[in-house]
This record gives C-alpha cells, structure tokens and sequence, in this order.
C-alpha cells in the first residue's frame, strides 16, 4: 500500500460520507422548497416521457445490482448454488441492459435539456456537473460491467471493490484489498463518490423523499358552480365521497 492508496480508498470515502451526510442535512434544514426535481414538463413533455421513464427504471436496476454485488458476499452466492460463472452471465445482461437504458435515457434528458430553451435556463450550474459526473459514471460503470463479465480474478471485483465496501461500515477498511482491484474499478469508485458528494447539493437530492404524506390526505372534494352553497357544515378528514 502506498500513502495514495490510504488517502483514496481510507480517508476519502467517509470524508465522501460526512459531505453527503452533512450536505443532506443543510439542505433539508436551510432549503426545503428547493429539495425538488424543479419540474419542467410544462416546457415539454415528449421527450420526457421517453427519457425519464428509461433512465428511472434502468438506474433502479442498477442500484439493486450494485447492492447484491457488494453487499453480499461471495461465499453466500456459492452456498446457494449460483456458479462464479451463472453469476457472471446475469450480471452482464441485467446490468449491461440496465446501464444501456439508463445511458440512453439521461442522453434523452441531456438533449432535451439542451434543445429546449425554457429548459435549458432553468438549469443550474450544480445540475451541468452532475450530468457531467453521472454520465461518467454510468460509462465507467458499463465498462466495468463488460470486464467483469471477461472473468480472471484481476476483474472479479467481489474479491477486491466488495470486501473493501463492506468494510467501511465496520470502521476497518481494507484498503490492500482496493488497492489491487483493476483501474477500471478505481476509476469508476472514485466517480460514484464524486457524484455521492455532490448528490446534496443537485436535484438528485429529491432521491431521499418519497410522497408518504400523500397516502394519508383527506379526499380533496370537487364541487360545480352550479351546486349552490354547501347544505350542511364541512367535516374534517376522511368523509365518504
């Protein structure tokens, strides 16, 4: 290990962390009616609804394969029967898919957001680098993905990026374990946690939510014109429609 190989893969994650952790929680705190996508589908719809729903869908395929490969090790995937070899062969098709579609969808939105003037002037500075940054990583992550699917330890990375990402977590990392993984595996960790600490500060931010709230509201009650005045006094909450 070299003094290079300690500053990228032992300090430089969890200084990743706490800028995303940190920069998630100033944000929330300091600018809740910016955390949001700032839709513009007012300013055109086609495009988006092609994009969006092919980079949604294919980046989710993504994260669940990046969690099975390096949450779970590889000794629980032989245990159960799945070949270094099957293992492989679906990696290659769901995540060469799924990182085909998701490359293709954030190109759709790119030249939407280009191609469109209202668009384009509602884009920020933060949001051209983290189309800048997220393409990398979804061309980084697809040639991994290729590599991988080439077989030899020196591109199986549940023997190298893996064990180094799990060991984070319990405050040990195994830094001698990335350091010997391909560059391609380098280059594309390092890009996930550029993007990982800018992610608090772009749109992305929007990922952390989800519309709960909306589940429980009451009914919103639509009434004509025409109806004359309400006939009885107004309940709260739920009421039948």
């Amino acid at each position: 290990m070299t003094t290079l190989d300690i500053v990228l893969w032992g300090v430089l994650p969890y200084v990743m962390i706490a800028i995303l952790v940190a920069g998630t929680v100033w944000r929330y705190r300091y600018d809740k009616f910016g955390w949001t996508t700032r839709s513009s589908e007012l300013y055109e719809s086609r495009l988006l609804r092609i994009g969006s729903p092919l980079f949604h869908f294919g980046i989710l395929v993504v994260v669940i394969g990046h969690f099975i490969g390096l949450v779970i090790p590889q000794s629980w995937t032989d245990a159960v029967g799945l070949s270094e070899t099957a293992y492989h062969v679906q990696a290659l098709l769901l995540g060469g898919i799924a990182g085909f579609c998701t490359l293709v969808g954030v190109a759709i939105l790119i030249y939407r957001r280009r191609t469109t003037g209202p668009v384009f002037m509602a884009t920020t500075r933060n949001d051209k680098l983290m189309y800048v940054v997220l393409v990398a990583a979804i061309v980084v992550g697809l040639t991994t993905t290729l590599l991988g699917a080439a077989g030899g330890e020196e591109h199986n990375y549940r023997l190298s990026v893996a064990p180094w990402f799990r060991s984070l977590f319990v405050l040990q990392p195994d830094i001698e374990a990335m350091s010997h993984a391909g560059l391609a595996f380098q280059l594309h960790t390092l890009i996930g946690m550029l993007l990982f600490a800018i992610w608090p500060f772009t749109r992305l931010v929007h990922a952390f939510t989800a519309p709960v709230q909306y589940l429980f509201r009451p009914y919103i009650v639509y009434r004509s014109r025409s109806g004359g005045p309400m006939t009885r006094p107004a309940r709260r909450g739920w009421e039948r429609t």
